[in-house]
């Protein structure tokens, strides 16, 4: 296997400490200058534990391209050279391969932890993290040879160009918090997961380097592994929903959230965000027990967070885009060019003129002929129109006389439209809901005169509401007591809705579902809403019973326009 990013990159301590030699040149495996002030953060910018100090610096060995590690592995890019160690792009001469090595004094501060870690990280065998091949120390020096992956992609190039798709976020966290449970019951911790450990590969495999190494090049540790661990699994999947960093601070190329406002839901900082994923962000983010997300309760180990994706429905990929095949172009045989030339793509074709019709004496005769008998057919069928309306007349005036005589207007009537009746307010009703609330602030969107703007429901997991409550809606308030004669309801979406109202003593707005009587029903996606009986009342509810698929795996309402008319 060999590595497919930039696999010895993020490994350098940014907590405070100056390099002790110059920064070289930060290449990633495909060759990219990097700043290395870009590939590393603070430990508050991430969200981990804190850095041990440093006993002694040692000073990094003189090393250099061409250099060979054990007759076997040849330096060939220094990507990072920071705090005494420094890491490489090499080949595995032995198996000609590219490996990437770090390598540390043997009497470094961190030498030790970094050798204990490498080995233990290798005992794993893991393919979902980037593996460890060698850890050896061998004349005063350490070093750690691990995979290199040159044609995966990290998360933090991802997300330079936006967010991810809902698919590939579902994809990434299922297979990171996944792989990162597997590791803590083997005993292995990362502390270092940030948008540089984590990569795609071409195959759509999202794998993890550094495990436990990271950490140990860096002196970091903390009293919580498994919590540490999954916070950075939800800040991944933040920052994957809306290219945004849930800490203050900007780090990995991504700007921090305002320090005003807080940690605040991915679907409140972009639109469009799927809102499963955004809870599930919500409670991979707790701090100290708490969490942002309202309903469910924080996920504190990779195992809780596995659990809860499980719960989750299955997130579609997205279709796939289908182009319309190309329009159908005869063969220059068929156009009748062949044997010429053929013209150049894109070049306009003149066309041809079509030659006048023949003025024989033929043609002039068959033309005054055919002029007659249209004259002829046009006049007899004058006549014969002239005599069916006048005998049409007769028997009218004889029906109007029967009609008058045998009792006056007797004859049918037009039936008269309705007065349009003006919804005065509104408010959701949601009586059966944990906290009886159901996204009142677009209340207003489902009377405004505009199919453009709709109040929605929240998500469900059938269209039976996913069996939590009879159903939910709207409260409207018509002013006064009023004669309703019909409720016109359009959706978005085929949708099933009962009319129900208060009764007409009612003196302020009911609170309590069996205050309204069922009065009409009906589904589709104009409904019209007639009550069987006369009707009058000032408070109408508006129920919605069964909600159609909202095109992401889940089921809502959607109410476009609400009009009244007596």
């Amino acid at each position: 296997m060999a590595e497919r990013s930039t696999a010895a990159v993020d490994v350098a301590d940014n907590s405070g400490d100056q390099p002790l030699t110059a920064k070289a040149d930060q290449s990633t495996a495909d060759g990219v200058a990097q700043n290395p002030e870009l590939d590393t953060d603070s430990d508050q910018a991430q969200g981990s534990g804190g850095v041990e100090g440093h006993a002694k610096k040692a000073s990094p060995p003189e090393l250099h391209s061409g250099h060979k590690l054990a007759r076997r592995y040849r330096l060939e890019e220094c990507v990072t050279r920071l705090d005494g160690f420094s890491s490489w792009r090499a080949v595995d001469e032995k198996l000609r391969r590219a490996v990437g090595v770090h390598i540390l004094p043997a009497d470094h501060a961190r030498a030790r932890s970094v050798l204990a870690a490498a080995r233990s990280s290798a005992l794993l065998g893991d393919p979902r993290f980037v593996q460890v091949l060698d850890a050896v120390e061998e004349n005063d020096l350490v070093y750690v040879v691990h995979e290199w992956l040159p044609d995966a992609t990290e998360l933090t190039t991802l997300l330079a160009s936006g967010p991810l798709e809902p698919h590939d976020a579902y994809q990434m966290v299922s297979q990171i918090a996944s792989a990162m449970a597997a590791a803590h019951r083997e005993g292995l911790a990362h502390l270092r997961l940030n948008p540089n450990a984590v990569l795609r590969a071409s195959t759509g495999q999202w794998r993890i380097r550094g495990l436990a190494v990271n950490a140990a090049l860096r002196g970091i540790s903390s009293e919580t592994p498994q919590r540490t661990d999954t916070e950075s699994i939800g800040a991944l999947l933040y920052a994957a929903l809306t290219q945004r960093w849930p800490y203050e601070n900007d780090a990995y190329g991504l700007s921090g959230l305002p320090k005003t406002i807080g940690l605040i839901a991915p679907d409140q900082v972009r639109a469009g965000v799927h809102r499963g994923l955004s809870e599930l962000a919500m409670r991979a983010l707790a701090n100290d027990g708490a969490t942002a997300s309202r309903h469910e309760a924080p996920c504190t180990t990779p195992e809780e967070l596995v659990k809860a994706i499980g719960e989750m429905p299955r997130i579609r990929p997205p279709e796939p885009a289908f182009t319309a095949p190309p329009e159908y172009q005869r063969t220059t045989y068929q156009q009748g060019t062949y044997g010429r030339p053929a013209p150049r793509p894109g070049a306009t074709q003149p066309m041809a003129t079509p030659p006048p019709p023949l003025q024989s004496r033929t043609g002039k005769a068959l033309k005054w002929a055919v002029s007659a008998l249209l004259i002829a057919a046009l006049g007899l069928g004058s006549w014969q129109l002239a005599d069916a309306l006048m005998d049409q007349g007769d028997k009218s005036n004889d029906t109007n006389n029967t009609q008058t005589q045998d009792g006056g207007d007797k004859g049918p009537k037009k039936p008269s439209s309705g007065k349009p009746i003006a919804i005065q307010r509104a408010r959701d009703f949601d009586p059966f809901g944990k906290d009886q609330s159901e996204k009142p602030g677009d209340i207003s969107k489902a009377y405004d005169n505009s199919a453009a703007t709709y109040w929605q429901t929240d998500f469900y997991l059938s269209p039976e509401l996913g069996n939590l409550k009879s159903g939910v809606g709207m409260i409207l308030d018509l002013g006064k007591v009023q004669q309703v004669g019909n409720v016109s309801v359009t959706f978005i979406g085929e949708t099933s809705v009962e009319l129900r109202a208060a009764g007409a003593d009612a003196g302020s707005e009911p609170t309590s579902f069996e205050a309204f009587t069922k009065v009409a029903d009906g589904s589709g996606t104009t409904v019209e809403l007639k009550p069987g009986k006369s009707l009058k009342t000032q408070y109408l509810l508006v129920w919605l019973t069964k909600l159609p698929a909202d095109g992401q795996g889940h089921w809502r309402g959607r109410v476009a326009d609400i009009k009244v008319t007596s």
